[in-house]
């Protein structure tokens, strides 16, 4: 069975460490959309603890559910200009911020309808920016063939075990967060992050 899996918004460590296991990814936007998970939000660390970026969906009032591929972003709110200010305020002072901010903010400036699409061009530029080797397919869902990941989008599921310490900008003040953002390892660990998630357990 090859596994598949829906696009994450910054997704965190765990699911990051599953893309570096993959020889090459398999993304499907033929499922149904599912509320609550890390489809359209994301978890960084604030200045007062975990902190949820969440980016607000257009709803669709028919009896039948959206496919992943077909969810649009809401822009009824400046959301983008929120998650950048979110961003900002909690790794501003990490050491390798400035490094990647240039390649990041533009997402928060351009207007990208579709979830699916922004989430796969941000994760394709977070990828690209820790020089991963990153090659997907779009494949539509076949129960005989795949087996659904979804456990890797599962804001629900509590997993604490597996990751590693490292320094993070307010760690002193609330200890060590596992399993955040891919953010919080990029800003935190720079150039060292893929070695890290491929360490993760």
């Amino acid at each position: 069975m090859i596994p598949i899996v829906c696009p994450a918004y910054l997704p965190n460590v765990q699911y990051c460490n599953w893309i570096l296991q993959q020889q090459q990814i398999h993304f499907t936007g033929s499922t149904t959309y599912q509320k609550q998970t890390f489809r359209n939000r994301s978890e960084i660390y604030g200045a007062n603890g975990k902190l949820k970026l969440t980016v607000p969906i257009r709803h669709t009032h028919g009896i039948q559910k959206s496919l992943d591929q077909e969810v649009s972003i809401a822009y009824d709110t400046d959301w983008q200009k929120q998650h950048w200010k979110s961003i900002c305020a909690a790794y501003r002072s990490a050491p390798y911020f400035e490094f990647y901010e240039a390649d990041l903010e533009p997402f928060y400036q351009e207007k990208i309808i579709s979830l699916f699409e922004f989430n796969l061009k941000l994760l394709s530029q977070v990828m690209q920016l820790l020089e991963v080797s990153f090659t997907y397919k779009i494949v539509s869902w076949n129960p005989n063939v795949h087996k659904r990941m979804d456990h890797l989008i599962d804001a629900k599921q509590k997993v604490t075990t597996g990751f590693e310490n490292y320094t993070q900008v307010f760690g002193t003040k609330f200890g060590f967060i596992p399993n955040l953002s891919i953010l919080d390892v990029m800003f935190n660990l720079g150039p060292n992050t893929s070695s890290y998630l491929k360490t993760t357990r």
